[in-house]
């Protein structure tokens, strides 16, 4: 242990210099407090051995000197005096020695004092190890969960379905804001409007689990999938004998299902007008009945709706009750097509890309200029699932390190009158005859085989409504 000897008395000094280094300590000499500072901050020493009263800076100086270093407070401080009192011995204490010894030295008690300092200098270092180690471990243990909860976050979000949510333009940003709003306020009910592919139940599921990890139910409806005959058990539910062939204790409905979360009703105006009365006694009573039911149910449910449809105009063709379309219309968000925002359609392109490319491993990393001037001029009648699709087929079809326009698979664009007279004059009538069933059925077959299944964007197509598509298909 490396010990700072500091004593005005030559004879002493070197006593006990020669006493230490024999019992294995390497010593310093200083004949007084200036030269011993200079000293101090020159080399490291655990153990500071003083005299106190001293020509020119006195012990309890160099000892209030040492403590004002940024290494002075780990310095084990033994002062020596001797002309002991009680007042020294307390005034040394209060600056912060370690320890306090009389002239004429005693070895024996010089030898505890050393021992018992150097004990103290081990304790402190390993403690200041352990310490370093303990928040060096604690820092990599955080950055390791940080980078954990990220990860577990993103899933969260791909498996609630908000993977997809990438805000570029200022549109979306003001959109995804009165979103944020709305995810604080549980019972105002939402009318999310907008084209199909657009985005609507992504805005939905957002509105539910905003930025958080939530973990009541988000349970949708897609009412134009439904035949009128069983929406209303869907929806209510139904108790036991309510139907024949129906469960014998009955059934819950999505809004049993939807408890304390958000029920998602999507195309809302193809709910049945007899049936929207009761939906909007659910909205503003908070409760509802099952199907061949007598009992009250109460309900805790945030209701959501979306329309790919003017519902406005719904309203004037007495279509959709005027009472429930004033009661959405409280919070009402439009989501406007891809054509309408064209800022968003090459980020939305890169994004696909280097997604799709990565779960494909496929080696796509640009996008050509000539991509680029193609996919900025292309309308968008499907918006971003139209976009999604087609990158994801260019990426299964095609693998190179640059997008380009003969990997895009785009419709090209024709008014309806084009596709018209392009029908009337390519359609020829057989002489004998003409079974319509099967050759309807493979009208369809073959315009949901160009959407890639997309039932929506087939429906778009074949201008008939999703619910005459969903009875076809069956």
């Amino acid at each position: 242990m490396n010990i700072l000897l500091v004593d005005d008395d030559k004879k002493s000094r070197a006593y006990l210099s020669s006493f230490l280094m024999d019992i294995g300590h390497a010593v310093a000499e200083c004949p007084d407090g200036e030269t011993a500072l200079e000293a101090f901050q020159t080399q490291e020493f655990p153990i500071v051995l003083t005299d106190i009263r001293m020509p020119g800076m006195s012990g309890l100086e160099f000892l209030r000197n040492i403590r004002g270093l940024p290494v002075g407070h780990n310095v084990s401080v033994i002062l020596m005096t001797g002309y002991a009192d009680l007042q020294t011995a307390i005034e040394a204490m209060r600056c912060g020695a370690y320890d306090y010894l009389q002239k004429p030295i005693k070895l024996e008690e010089l030898v505890i004092a050393i021992d018992r300092a150097a004990e103290h200098q081990v304790l402190r270092r390993e403690n200041e190890f352990l310490t370093n180690k303990f928040e060096s471990a604690v820092r990599v243990a955080a950055e390791a969960t940080t980078q954990e909860l990220v990860r577990l976050k993103e899933a969260y979000f791909q498996i609630v379905g908000l993977g997809d949510i990438v805000i570029f333009s200022d549109t979306m940003k003001k959109v995804y804001q009165q979103a944020q709003t709305l995810h604080a306020e549980r019972s105002v009910p939402v009318l999310i409007e907008g084209e199909t592919g657009t985005g609507k139940e992504l805005v939905a599921r957002y509105i539910h689990y905003g930025e958080e990890s939530v973990t009541l139910p988000f349970v949708d409806l897609n009412c134009a999938a439904l035949a009128p005959s069983i929406f209303e058990s869907e929806l209510f539910g139904y108790d036991a004998g309510a139907y024949t062939g129906g469960l014998p204790r009955g059934q819950k409905g999505k809004l049993d299902m939807a408890q304390g979360g958000t029920l998602f009703l999507d195309e809302i105006t193809e709910i049945p007008v007899e049936l929207q009365a009761k939906l909007l006694r659910v909205i503003q009573e908070k409760e509802f009945y099952r199907v061949g039911g007598l009992k009250k149910f109460k309900t805790d449910v945030r209701i959501i709706c979306a329309t790919n449809v003017d519902i406005e105009q719904k309203v004037e063709q007495g279509a959709f009750r005027k009472d429930l379309f004033y009661r959405l219309n409280v919070a009402r968000i439009y989501l406007p097509p891809l054509r309408e925002r064209r800022d968003d359609i090459i980020p939305l392109v890169e994004m696909f890309l280097t997604r799709f490319s990565k779960e494909k491993r496929k080696n796509f990393k640009t996008i050509s200029k000539s991509a680029v001037d193609l996919l900025l001029s292309y309308e968008w009648p499907g918006n971003i699932r139209e976009l999604r699709n087609l990158i994801e087929w260019a990426v299964l079809m095609h693998d190179d390190t640059e997008l380009k326009p003969l990997h895009l698979k785009l419709q090209k664009a024709h008014s309806q009158s084009d596709h018209e007279e392009t029908a009337s004059a390519s359609f020829v009538l057989p002489p004998y005859s003409l079974p319509l069933k099967p050759f309807i059925d493979e009208i369809i077959l073959r315009a949901l085989e160009m959407h890639h299944g997309n039932k929506v964007q087939t429906a778009h197509y074949l201008d008939i409504p999703l619910r005459t598509l969903y009875n076809r298909l069956k």
